[in-house]
């Protein structure tokens, strides 16, 4: 019998989905997650938290959990039954939920909101005091914006295509550190970027992902700052 990993990652494909591509959704939702997390778990190597397990189940469309996962029901009257009796169960159930007599009454969900500021990437650069400029308006969002986002930033100019196009409102989590290949959002030279980190032997590198751009190196004891993660 397959164990977690397995029919998680048989899930996935079933989706066309990449582990890549599960990672970002799962980021979408608000849990901070990686492709080398998702293969860990395809592997059993380790397992999710709850959080993120309904997340993927959400993701993959994974309705029956216990089916799907072959969790142990043998103290029900339902697991006791061969498939045609399941079968007569679940359209006996249907009735009853179609009568409209017999369905659960569910509690109203309020939608999550919250205030978040928006700034533009090239009138904020200025002085470099990104986060202290007049320069944003404050914005209402849900839960389609990461929970880790402190602010928004609207991205100009073609630099960082395809991943982010120009007009594209990216979220930020406020931090003064990256590691390498991480997105970010900085301040050089009087200006404000948004571009991938790189620091070696050579020094810190700003790198666009449109490849028509050249890297931006930035010099040791230049006025340099990090603002923040890009998580969505």
């Amino acid at each position: 019998m397959n164990t977690f990993g397995p029919i998680l990652a048989q899930k996935r494909k079933e989706k066309h989905l990449s582990q890549g591509d599960v990672a970002e959704m799962l980021t979408g939702k608000g849990y901070d997650a990686k492709p080398y997390i998702i293969s860990k778990w395809e592997k059993d190597v380790n397992l999710p938290n709850v959080l993120q397990f309904f997340a993927l189940c959400e993701i993959l469309d994974i309705n029956n959990i216990n089916s799907t996962f072959h969790i142990s029901g043998d103290n029900t009257l339902y697991s006791k039954l061969n498939d045609d009796g399941q079968n007569k169960a679940d359209e006996y159930m249907d009735l009853l939920v179609r009568s409209g007599l017999y369905v659960r009454e569910t509690a109203e969900i309020i939608p999550f909101h919250r205030t978040i500021k928006l700034y533009d990437l090239p009138v904020s650069a200025g002085t470099g005091q990104f986060l202290d400029s007049d320069y944003f308006r404050e914005i209402e969002v849900g839960h389609e914006v990461s929970r880790y986002a402190d602010f928004g930033v609207r991205i100009s100019g073609d630099s960082m295509e395809p991943q982010f196009v120009n007009g594209q409102t990216i979220w930020i989590h406020q931090q003064n550190t990256l590691e390498n290949g991480e997105i970010g959002i900085f301040y050089y030279d009087g200006q404000a970027y948004c571009k991938k980190f790189e620091q070696s032997a050579e020094g810190i590198f700003l790198i666009s992902l449109n490849t028509n751009y050249a890297p931006i190196a930035i010099p040791e004891e230049s006025d340099f700052k990090i603002f923040g993660k890009v998580v969505g």
